[in-house]
């Protein structure tokens, strides 16, 4: 059993907070995870997660390793979060990634390496090999140093020294898809972590008395800070594995939310709908889904057919509609920029393409032949003000008109590593010359009654015309002319 710990006062810095917890609750559960996603291979308290994470970061600092980038290159387990913290609690920067075991990952690899100036690498002894005959063929990975920190002695831990941290420490760099360009490196300072995260329990009201799973990967914002920040803040227990524990057979995943009686979880749009086709009625019988109390949609557009659909597929397990809640967010802004409250079911609005084509929002019926269905995306999290500004003439939209989503507060990224002018650009905008400065998400949307509506990506619309028209749309209405033509096998482009 978890004990009650809070997190007041404030912790300033995510060494303070598991220092904290380990202080606390020592032998309290804080992470298992599951070899194929069914029997537990191992866990960690949160006193030996603080152990190892003192023993690593003692080794970081004889090589004094403090202000420099280590690389984290591990297979899902608990390792991965061991090395994360040890970076944390040496004042080294994070650099989550996937180690690349495929050359299609290497090329990324690579260019991540070298654009975060990267010295040292963590992983475990039994990748230390690979990765580092990797290294010697690469000069891009050559000056790395390679460090295997399952074999590191737990006498280590005596030797750490604390670093001064404050909240604008850099913690991590989590670099983005660099699906229209190089990945680039947003800077995530551990007041920006805090933030979004106290934001985010305090929205969902997570509090020691939940329990979380999740599949996503740890290199991925969405696992990293979703799936294990989140309740580590919080103080509740999480369960952990592999995303190809889950994507081979999805109902891994929800029976571990009926073994562990989860209360959080979440994951994009895409894996509501693989539970659907891929869990057959009878694996469904044997699952219990009451205990899911927040379901989290994001990462990727939300359908709400998809929910829906999940929905009617799983409420004789006990799994209700209301526990779906959509959120919107982008690695520049932390994690979460909207979502919630607890108290509004997921809920889409339904607009007139034509007018949705020219920029602006007229609500028409659901039986209307001319209707496009836009998911609510909550409300801003706390402390976080979205504004919709009109990418072309940088001014604030009036009410009912689809523009760029522009983010302001303290979950906002510092910028980008090494890249001056497209922090300037991205990072500094401003409605005027003395107000204040916001993310240029790149998203397009709307607001009403404060909540967030997000139409697609500025750089994905397609101009006809002048009209402009969303490759989602283009997609969806393709794919329901014909069973052949199924989801996520097409595309639509300019």
């Amino acid at each position: 059993m978890n004990h009650r710990t809070e997190t007041s006062p404030h912790p300033t810095n995510w060494v303070e907070l598991l220092r904290r917890r380990a202080s606390l609750a020592p032998d309290d559960r804080a992470f298992t995870f599951l070899l194929d996603g069914e029997d537990e291979k191992g866990s960690l308290t949160y006193g030996t997660l603080d152990q190892q994470a003192r023993s690593i970061a003692a080794h970081l600092q004889e090589l004094q390793g403090a202000g420099e980038r280590a690389l984290l290159v591990y297979p899902p387990g608990l390792d991965y979060l061991a090395g994360f913290f040890g970076c944390l609690y040496a004042g080294v920067t994070a650099v989550p990634l996937y180690p690349p075991f495929q050359n299609r990952h290497l090329t990324r690899f690579e260019a991540i390496a070298q654009d975060a100036q990267a010295t040292l690498a963590l992983t475990t002894s039994a990748l230390l090999g690979k990765m580092e005959r990797l290294s010697a063929q690469s000069l891009a990975l050559a000056g790395l140093r390679w460090i295997a920190t399952d074999t590191l002695e737990t006498g280590f831990a005596s030797l750490w020294r604390e670093p001064s941290l404050s909240s604008d420490s850099l913690a991590f760099l989590q670099y983005t898809s660099g699906s229209t360009g190089l990945p680039r490196g947003v800077m995530l300072s551990h007041g920006n972590l805090l933030h979004n995260v106290r934001a985010f329990c305090g929205r969902f009201g997570l509090t020691s008395r939940g329990r979380a799973v999740a599949w996503q990967p740890l290199f991925h914002d969405m696992g990293l800070i979703g799936m294990v920040l989140n309740p580590l803040y919080a103080g509740f227990p999480m369960v952990l594995m592999s995303p190809m524990a889950f994507l081979q057979h999805p109902v891994r995943w929800l029976r571990a939310i009926s073994r562990y009686r989860i209360s959080f979880s979440g994951a994009p749009t895409f894996a509501y709908d693989l539970c659907v086709r891929k869990i057959a009625p009878e694996e469904r019988q044997d699952l219990d889904l009451s205990s899911w109390q927040v379901a989290v949609v994001g990462a990727e557009p939300v359908h709400l057919e998809t929910l829906e659909r999940f929905s009617q597929a799983f409420a004789s397990c006990g799994f209700r509609r209301e526990a779906f809640y959509p959120c919107y967010g982008l690695a520049e802004a932390t994690l979460i920029v909207s979502g919630g409250p607890r108290s509004r079911p997921p809920h889409a609005k339904q607009l007139e393409k034509r007018a949705l084509e020219r920029n602006t929002v007229v609500e028409v019926s659901s039986e209307a032949e001319d209707e496009q269905a836009i998911a609510g995306c909550g409300l801003p999290l706390h402390g976080l003000r979205v504004v919709v500004v009109d990418p072309e003439t940088l001014t604030e939209c009036p009410p009912q008109h689809v523009g760029e989503l522009w983010v302001a507060g303290p979950s906002v990224a510092q910028g980008y590593w090494n890249r001056s002018e497209e922090t300037d650009a991205y990072f500094h905008a401003r409605l005027s010359p003395e107000g204040d400065s916001f993310l240029r998400t790149g998203d397009l949307g709307f607001l009403d009654q404060g909540e967030v509506y997000v139409t697609g990506r500025l750089k994905d619309v397609i101009i006809i015309r002048g009209l402009n028209y969303y490759p989602q749309d283009l997609e969806l209405t393709v794919q329901g002319c014909d069973a052949a033509l199924r989801s996520r096998v097409g595309a639509a482009f300019s």
